[in-house]
């Protein structure tokens, strides 16, 4: 027999027993969870430190089934509006296995949005004051993105983190101020969509800071390839001479594409 598949099964039962004796943090979570108030949730579920540097000690094969297994839970409980047991699950998944962006992205959009909808929901926000449901709202945003400025410390300069983070401020609190400042964020990470520095000068604009926008969008053109569709040179060039117009922008002064003089620039504009 040969000595290597003979030692096989008993390298699996170790395997195995060390993920066992790893994850027991989330093995009791998940057992306890049934008792759980619907209302505060923790911050961070108990024990959630200590999981996160056990599981690193595991394989990335281990990790990757742990926190598919804890990913199916989490669907679980928001199949069962399960506020508490939902975000801690979801916190649980990425302590176990930080390196796919889809729980990290999506988890945050399930806290920001369909956890505040449950809690609105549960209180009759029909009937519940306008500062209550804001309330409710902002707290789950905030959950969102303290979730995410965990998701950055995993994926540094991730341009849709950023994008995400940007959505919960736009969408969910209304702060077009921080929603532009994650916007410059994304588009200035590598990869980053072409639509992310669009928006961000989109936002600019909305509260009033044309001259940060105009700046911002001719620094942007100038690196846009105009054979691509989705870098939409030609509309961001329109944007700047719509700017340019507002700003009341001196003919001679106005933005020259790369690829044409000034003063052809000039008279195309005019």
């Amino acid at each position: 027999m040969n000595p290597v598949n003979a030692r096989t099964p008993a390298i699996a039962a170790a395997s195995l027993a060390l993920v066992g004796a790893t994850l027991w943090p989330v093995r009791v979570f998940v057992r306890g969870a049934g008792a759980m108030q619907a209302r505060p949730p923790p911050a961070e579920p108990a024990g959630l430190a200590a999981g996160r540097w056990a599981t690193a000690a595991l394989s990335g094969g281990m990790r990757a089934l742990a926190a598919d297994g804890l990913w199916l839970k989490a669907y679980a409980a928001w199949s069962a509006r399960d506020c508490q047991r939902t975000e801690a699950l979801l916190h649980w998944v990425t302590a176990v296995d930080e390196r796919p962006l889809y729980f990290w992205v999506n988890g945050a959009r399930v806290i920001a949005c369909d956890v505040a909808e449950w809690r609105l929901s549960a209180m009759d926000a029909g009937r519940a004051p306008a500062e209550v449901r804001r309330r409710v709202v902002e707290e789950q945003a905030g959950a969102a993105l303290k979730y995410l400025n965990a998701a950055l410390n995993c994926h540094p300069e991730c341009a849709a983190i950023w994008i995400e983070m940007a959505n919960i401020h736009l969408y969910r609190r209304g702060d077009l101020v921080r929603a532009a400042e994650c916007y410059r964020r994304a588009a200035e990470s590598p990869g980053a969509p072409f639509y992310a520095a669009r928006i961000h000068a989109e936002l600019l604009r909305r509260v009033g800071r044309d001259q940060e926008a105009y700046v911002w969008l001719c620094r942007v053109h100038r690196t846009l390839p105009g054979e691509d569709e989705a870098a939409m040179s030609g509309l961001v060039l329109q944007r700047i001479r719509n700017l340019e117009g507002k700003l009341r922008v001196p003919e001679k002064e106005r933005y020259a594409p790369p690829d044409r003089p000034a003063a052809a620039a000039g008279a195309a504009a005019g």
